[in-house]
């Protein structure tokens, strides 16, 4: 199963971000990208996260209207809150697997802007009352904080120093023009003064990223999710809008039609673990991962860890053995600099990660990875199918 053409739409701060006026639809879909598609396209399938005024039926239907896709194809949306592009992505490529797809467009939008955030939440009180879960497991940053006491190494000191990193890192990709290429551009209306100008504009960049960050300026930040506790605004990712896409097809498919080929699907693995310490779930996903693949840890050449918080990716590497600042690690940065869409950011680590094949001859395998709220993680292996050998050694 191979990988062709992973994008993404410039991600935008919330609340006064550029795309709080836009609807989730209108985030999904740029003009520049809503010619009629070839006939060849058979299940588009972005993905929805319950939110207001657009719920899981209206954002399907409504994102293949607007991408102007030929009416017979169908499509569905799918919830599995940060991993839901990666859902988006293994669902379809088991229908392409299974022969009922050639070809899909798979990928994920998340409107946090038009989230109930904070006072505005409502979850079950059967939850707690119950004793099904503390209630910590309910707050990101909560069960972030939770992780940081199952690993007492990692401390805010080691979470900052990540997080400069990450912001460093991004500035230089965007300073050597590493991911705009990879940008669609979407026009938005802007109807808040205090943000800009207002009126239509042209979006082309990523809104959150703080370049110039130093630990100094993270180090008197406010720890909301407990009294001195460890995690802040800086070392955790924002809450975003944001959209990405990508094609998937059958090997023979995208050679028969000159597909450009970025990556192919090796495995894929879903784990659900304590939702206390959702941050835990990437690291038992990619041991299954592995497992299936026949792979070990040493074979990985590249990773794309969603940086939810610092300490997600640090317990991550904690894990398996692997430095701080090991250069395999998210080239381009993450979520902590350009933010975390929920159910976009799946196909963004793919995204980055099929630039960084293209980069690192030398890596065979890559993996992406991302814990979920209510307790699962998810992990991707994914193939350079441009290697010397490839047909040749036992993948």
């Amino acid at each position: 199963l191979y990988v062709a053409n992973p994008v993404a739409e410039a991600v935008m701060l919330i609340q006064r971000g550029f795309w709080y006026p836009t609807r989730a639809p209108g985030c999904a879909v740029s003009p520049e990208t809503g010619a009629p598609l070839p006939e060849f396209v058979s299940d588009p399938f972005p993905r929805g996260f319950v939110m207001l005024a657009i719920g899981l039926v209206v954002l399907a239907a409504g994102q293949f209207i607007f991408s102007r896709l030929p009416k017979t194809v169908p499509g569905f949306s799918i919830d599995r809150m940060c991993a839901g592009a990666m859902t988006a992505v293994t669902t379809t490529a088991g229908g392409i697997a299974f022969g009922a797809y050639d070809v899909v467009v798979a990928g994920g939008v998340e409107h946090m802007g038009r989230h109930p955030m904070g006072e505005g939440v409502d979850p079950n009180p059967r939850f707690v009352s119950e004793k099904l879960v503390d209630e910590s497991a309910l707050f990101m940053g909560m069960t972030a904080e939770n992780l940081h006491d199952r690993y007492p190494t990692i401390t805010k000191q080691r979470a900052d120093e990540y997080a400069v990193r990450s912001q460093e890192k991004a500035a230089k990709a965007y300073a050597n023009g590493k991911i705009q290429q990879d940008l669609v551009p979407i026009s938005v209306r802007r109807t808040n003064p205090e943000a800009g100008e207002t009126g239509w504009g042209l979006v082309t960049a990523d809104e959150p990223m703080r370049p110039g960050t130093t630990l100094e300026n993270l180090q008197g930040l406010k720890t909301p999710f407990r009294v001195h506790g460890r995690v802040t605004a800086g070392n955790a990712a924002g809450l975003n809008d944001g959209a990405t896409a990508s094609s998937i097809a059958s090997e023979d498919f995208a050679r028969e039609n000159n597909l450009p080929v970025k990556m192919r699907l090796v495995s894929y693995s879903f784990v659900g673990v304590e939702p206390e310490v959702m941050g835990y779930g990437p690291i038992p996903a990619t041991e299954k991962a592995l497992a299936k693949a026949g792979l070990s840890i040493s074979d990985i050449g590249l990773f794309e860890i969603n940086e939810a918080f610092a300490v997600q990716v640090l317990a991550f590497l904690d894990h398996y053995g692997i430095a701080d600042d090991d250069e395999r690690v998210n080239q381009y940065g993450g979520a902590i600099a350009t933010g975390h869409p929920l159910a976009s950011s799946g196909v963004r680590l793919m995204t980055q990660l099929a630039r960084q094949f293209e980069e690192n001859p030398q890596a065979r395998y890559g993996l992406t990875a991302t814990g979920t709220g209510n307790g699962m993680g998810a992990s991707g292996i994914r193939g350079d199918p441009h290697q010397a050998d490839y047909g040749k050694a036992a993948d």
